[in-house]
């Protein structure tokens, strides 16, 4: 009778180890949305082209990575594989590709426009998961997939002889390579996701070395690219470690606040006021995209609980 007793004392600790990893790992989700926000304003305030952008940040982003690859991996003893094989290494290429593309896009376009269209890589995932993988498609996911294109197709629409289509045309291509690179994820579990990260980062610092003049920046631009490197570093790092602690649900919604943050930073530190066409089309996709990320969680909530 007394150990019945005892019982709720005894579970209490536990209740509360689970309850405290479950509010770390929101902040350090939320952390991560933030930090990966500042993407756009730090692109557009570097002088130098998206290549040297993209071989500077991959050089300080592969440093860190690895560290924190090689930490984990120390902490586990050593089981964690760091061997690559083909996908790791085509994980690794396209995640480099999609960053071309995704720094490039911010150059021509404005950053609202970018994190926007990004926002819809979840509901081209899935389609392109139904296409490739024939993996079933969900009807809500259907329903805000559709009414996410309309949002983009109200920005890219007001985008035709402003000059800004290129970048939006960009940020689209950036989106499709950000599903497909989900979709790989996926499909090869065995394969080290963030150590084919740090290696993706690395191929950019090669690959601007050898086509631009990474060295032909300003010292202001040094300061500002070593930031960026360490914030790309140091968003994935967070997002690794905060989604280990909540249901993917849950991280999904948190994640898509990188967006709104995004746009509030162009307005505050770039002065960057979308026009109406991009706020009205951005505002179709943010309801898409929260309340289909809002309705996954409520679902996993109600089935945890």
């Amino acid at each position: 009778m007394t150990d019945t007793l005892d019982m709720p004392e005894k579970l209490a600790p536990a209740a509360a180890d689970v309850a405290a990893e479950r509010t770390l790992g929101i902040i350090l989700v939320s952390a991560s949305a933030i930090a990966f926000a500042l993407t756009g304003v730090l692109t557009k305030s570097i002088h130098a082209d998206p290549l040297t952008i993209t071989c500077w940040r991959g050089f300080f982003g592969s440093i860190l990575i690895s560290f924190y690859v090689l930490w984990r991996r120390r902490r586990s003893g050593g089981r964690e594989s760091l061997k690559l094989g083909w996908r790791g290494w085509l994980l690794a290429v396209e995640g480099a590709a999609a960053s071309i593309a995704f720094i490039s896009a911010f150059k021509f376009t404005y950053v609202a426009n970018v994190a926007v269209i990004y926002a819809t890589s979840p509901f081209i995932a899935a389609l392109l998961a139904f296409v490739l993988v024939r993996e079933k498609f969900r009807l809500q996911t259907m329903i805000a997939a559709a009414v996410s294109l309309c949002g983009v197709a109200i920005m890219v629409g007001a985008g035709l002889g402003s000059g800004h289509l290129f970048g939006d045309a960009l940020a689209l291509l950036m989106t499709a390579g950000s599903a497909l690179y989900m979709i790989m994820v996926r499909a090869f579990r065995d394969s080290p996701v963030v150590w084919a990260g740090a290696v993706s980062a690395f191929l950019l610092f090669v690959l601007g070395w050898f086509i631009t003049d990474p060295l032909a920046v300003s010292a202001r631009d040094v300061a500002l690219l070593a930031t960026f490197g360490c914030s790309f570093a140091l968003a994935s790092i967070l997002w690794t470690e905060g989604s280990r602690l909540i249901p993917s649900a849950e991280a999904g919604l948190l994640g898509s606040a990188e967006v709104p943050f995004a746009i509030l930073f162009a307005l505050l530190f770039l002065g960057e006021v979308p026009p109406m066409a991009s706020i009205i089309g951005g505002a179709i996709v943010l309801c898409a995209v929260f309340a289909h990320a809002g309705r996954d969680w409520l679902k996993a909530k109600s089935a945890g609980s």
